[in-house]
């Protein structure tokens, strides 16, 4: 079982979540026009902060040193708040619907994208000055915008189904990515760079491999026949080892990257799961949906929880973790899995006549 805690958190759609102060605090925003401020262990709002937006607030995110955060909204105004007194230092504008936003890693920098004009606009966190504005990036609405680790990049996802890597530097899209058949709604990479994922309307993740570029060749891992529902936010943990996706389904899955697999499904929530994240100790997982709550899912003991493959691969396959290794295996694959532990591998492995074998091969090697 998966311990959860359940925070009422606004009066309407919960849009966006973050961990944040060493995970002991959330940031949220909402449709009802507020960010909020939580306790992360007992739930309790900290502070309320009403903002001087019109419509709806798209995203709400943090400086990493906590001292201001900024938020998008519907309403076409970008604005950057301080986090103490909840004093706006700055605004800006764009010529449609703000659907997203994002600070860089050194909290220099805040990136925003909207519909209409299609723009991705760059702006200076301390005076909100405009460094760039890109406008027909894309050929539809971006829908979703985040740094690169070094910061070098903004990748922006589109309605237009293609995601792109624009290089601060030379101010040129580096990268183009078309895979999905619908609306790319978010994106992630891991901290390394080396794997970067998509999520869509299509129901799929696709996992890139940035590093070698063998995605040109091959195209992107697919994962897919998790979700019933488009999908419609995801996010790494720190470490890379897991990926989870929240999707119109009202449900989280957390997928196993090292096999490439779903590892857990997580269900709860009544709306459309808006944002996810992880804590930095992997102990906990957020989510924030339509439902007006946010969710704390905690998966420290998850490893002990039965894999099951996704749909393509094996509709209905159970798998079982090798004691040994670690690593998952089908049990339909075998006659008789009663009182199996270990993988094909380990048990052939540790079988007499393999190490029969071994010895003897030991031995003439050493003649």
């Amino acid at each position: 079982m998966v311990r959860i805690k359940v925070i009422k958190a606004h009066s309407a759609s919960v849009n966006s979540c973050e961990f944040y102060d060493n995970d002991q605090k959330i940031l949220t925003c909402s449709e009802d026009k507020t960010v909020k401020c939580f306790n992360a262990d007992d739930g309790l709002c900290i502070k309320t902060y009403k903002t001087k937006h019109k419509e709806t607030i798209s995203e709400a995110r943090g400086t990493p040193d906590r001292s201001r955060f900024v938020t998008s909204s519907l309403d076409k105004a970008v604005h950057c708040y301080d986090a103490e007194t909840g004093k706006m230092h700055w605004s800006g504008i764009h010529a449609g619907m703000v659907l997203c936003c994002r600070v860089s890693n050194n909290g220099r920098l805040v990136a925003s994208g909207s519909d209409l004009d299609n723009c991705l606009k760059v702006w200076d966190t301390h005076t909100g000055q405009v460094i760039h504005s890109i406008e027909d990036l894309h050929s539809s609405s971006i829908t979703s915008v985040m740094f690169a680790p070094d910061d070098d990049k903004v990748i922006t996802t589109s309605m237009d189904r293609r995601t792109m890597f624009f290089d601060l530097k030379t101010r040129k899209v580096t990268i183009t990515l078309e895979g999905h058949i619908n609306i790319v709604s978010c994106c992630d990479m891991t901290k390394d760079e080396r794997r970067f994922a998509t999520g869509a309307w299509d129901k799929n993740m696709c996992i890139w491999d940035i590093a070698t570029g063998t995605y040109r060749s091959k195209g992107p891992v697919r994962l897919s026949a998790a979700h019933e529902g488009s999908i419609t936010c995801c996010k790494f943990s720190p470490d890379g080892g897991m990926l989870v996706s929240g999707s119109c389904d009202n449900n989280l899955v957390v997928w196993d990257m090292e096999n490439e697999i779903q590892k857990i499904k997580l269900q709860g929530h009544s709306g459309w799961v808006e944002d996810v994240c992880f804590s930095q100790d992997q102990r906990w997982l957020m989510s924030c949906a339509r439902d007006q709550t946010v969710r704390l899912w905690n998966i420290e003991d998850s490893d002990k929880i039965p894999i099951v493959l996704e749909k393509k691969r094996a509709v209905g396959v159970k798998i079982q973790k090798c004691e040994q290794c670690g690593k998952p295996f089908s049990l339909a694959q075998l006659e008789d899995h009663s009182d199996i532990t270990k993988c094909v591998f380990c048990r052939v492995h540790s079988s007499d006549l393999y190490l029969q074998n071994m010895k003897s091969g030991l031995s003439e090697n050493e003649t």
